[in-house]
């Protein structure tokens, strides 16, 4: 037997179980797998003695769709083993899109998607995969079908009900975006204009996933005092049109006294509907510092929330309702309170303020802290993310050993990033599960591998099997685990001998190759139901 790559004597762990095996791989592919293979001749041989190999990671919740473009090589990702993306997510998404929305688009995800280098000149999902193609990316790229950019497109950016015939054009829509490729749908229903989305829509966009056979990946309305209901508004649309239920991203904002009745729900909606969610373990967030503004105040998109904030009554409207709440709204501001919310990323002159906390940022200028939060996103053109901290770790924990679970780093390339961005997978395999024991070691790598290529319908990744993609992670079990932290998330884990895409390695010991070899979907999402 001839192989391009061999790794002999690792410790091979998948869904599979863990065995010591041999293997090889050669055109992209896993040839073999097994015990002393006989290997005749190989391009490369890696000693795998002491060291656990598993299947590719998969981020069930990247924000990477527009860094593809600004560094290629995904190296926070690569370097802790994640070697599928995907992208898109909380309905958020720079395509489809229209020459009118652009420039307000491109305004709205800056916080979030940052990139200098995005050429911006598609319309349709189709032409921006292909574009992303063209980059290079070093992973593999896998597209949701962002619902609050079809909502644009079809309905614009204010706060109204579609007409019928807008709901179809946007099933429509939605059936080309499955057509180019993507293989779920995503809601996030705290952004704009998705958060306008009442359940009459929500369902019509899910019959579209069913048909399709397409998980529905909503970031829910409510994430704090709400949530029990918001995610049982999507088990009720899960129900009612068989699409597959994927919750992102589930957690306790504050609300400790919650957590049974959650995981009651949690383990309830398993039971009656093919239902699952993903978990970044750490008990901060981060996104666009918009996001803590009043729904209304999101109305009519980017150029109109930049005029409210700049607007003096409108400045004292929305400060009431930071401060007093409104009914049903999460209201990050009140929950984690201004000591709790960092500034990761801020634009042009206000670029002094990363890693400050709104507190602080408010003291230093001698202004409350809602003025400091509208003084922000006005001097910015609101280009300014946070990290919100808001649960303990217990809390965290608890929701971790769910069996539902699965891991999306929800990482933000952001100057001063969450630590997630680097440290997500490392966490969970070298740090809940290697050394702390929450779960076994098959089961986290079942967790990052295994099921989410199951729920994406990507049958060739996965597992460590022959035939299979040879997307791969070689690590030492005593070293990896992740270091990165809030004060210093730069920090890539230690411990990662090699990992492969297609069969190349992209990251070696501690280095990465420089080799690009990932793939983006862009078949067809599965075979229709």
């Amino acid at each position: 037997m001839q192989a391009e790559l061999v790794i002999a004597g690792a410790d091979v762990v998948d869904v599979d179980g863990a065995r010591t095996a041999d293997v090889a791989v050669s055109g992209g592919r896993i040839t073999a797998v097994g015990a002393r293979l006989p290997i005749e001749a190989a391009g490369e041989t890696v000693d795998g003695r002491g060291l656990l190999l598993a299947p590719g990671f998969v981020d069930m919740h990247a924000h990477s769709c527009l860094q593809v473009f600004d560094d290629p090589l995904l190296e926070p990702k690569v370097a802790q083993g994640f070697t599928t993306e995907l992208i898109c997510p909380d309905g958020l998404g720079p395509a489809p899109l229209s020459a009118a929305l652009r420039d307000g688009r491109r305004r709205y995800l800056q916080a979030l998607e940052p990139s200098i280098r995005a050429p911006w000149d598609w319309s349709g999902l189709d032409e921006f995969l292909l574009r992303v193609e063209a980059a290079g990316p070093a992973a593999n790229i896998v597209a949701c079908v962002p619902h609050s950019a079809v909502r644009e497109v079809v309905v614009g950016t204010h706060n109204r009900r579609p007409e019928p015939s807008e709901t179809r054009a946007m099933q429509d829509l939605a059936r080309e975006c499955f057509e180019a490729g993507a293989r779920a749908i995503s809601f996030g229903l705290i952004y704009a204009p998705g958060l306008y989305a009442d359940t009459d829509e929500l369902t019509a966009m899910a019959e579209v996933a069913a048909e399709y056979d397409a998980p529905l990946v909503p970031h829910v309305r409510n994430e704090a005092r709400g949530v029990l209901d918001s995610i049982s508004e999507f088990v009720g649309v899960s129900e009612r049109t068989g699409a597959r239920l994927h919750v992102s991203h589930v957690k306790l904002v504050g609300c400790p006294d919650l957590l049974g009745e959650l995981v009651g729900l949690l383990t309830a909606a398993q039971e009656r509907i093919r239902f699952s969610f993903d978990q970044y373990p750490y008990g901060a967030g981060s996104t666009i510092l918009a996001a803590l503004l009043p729904p209304w105040a999101l109305d009519g998109g980017s150029a109109s929330m930049l005029g409210r904030v700049r607007d003096a009554s409108e400045r004292t409207r929305m400060a009431r309702d930071m401060e007093r709440g409104l009914s049903g709204w999460e209201n990050l501001f009140g929950a984690c309170g201004p000591d709790n919310i960092f500034v990761t990323q801020a634009a042009g002159g206000r670029a002094g303020d990363v890693g400050k906390s709104i507190e602080q940022i408010a003291n230093e200028r001698g202004a409350e802290p809602v003025v400091a939060v509208f003084d922000l996103l006005a001097d910015t053109d609101l280009d300014v993310a946070m990290i919100d901290h808001y649960s303990t770790e217990q809390i965290v924990r608890e929701i971790f050993t769910h069996p539902a679970a699965m891991v999306g780093s929800d990482g933000v390339f952001n100057p001063h990033p969450h630590p997630r961005l680097y440290g997500t997978a490392a966490r969970v395999l070298g740090r809940l599960a290697l050394r702390e024991g929450l779960i076994t070691v098959t089961e986290a790598v079942g967790r990052l591998a295994t099921k989410p290529a199951q729920l994406l319908g990507l049958p060739d990744r996965g597992r460590v099997a022959e035939g299979l993609r040879a997307d791969l992670v070689l690590l030492d079990p005593t070293e990896y685990v992740d270091t990165a932290t809030y004060d210093d998330p730069r920090q890539t884990p230690p411990g990662v001998r090699l990992v492969t895409v297609g069969g190349r390695a992209v990251w070696r010991s501690g280095q990465h190759t420089g080799a690009r070899t990932g793939d983006v979907c862009r078949t067809t999402a599965a075979t229709r139901a």
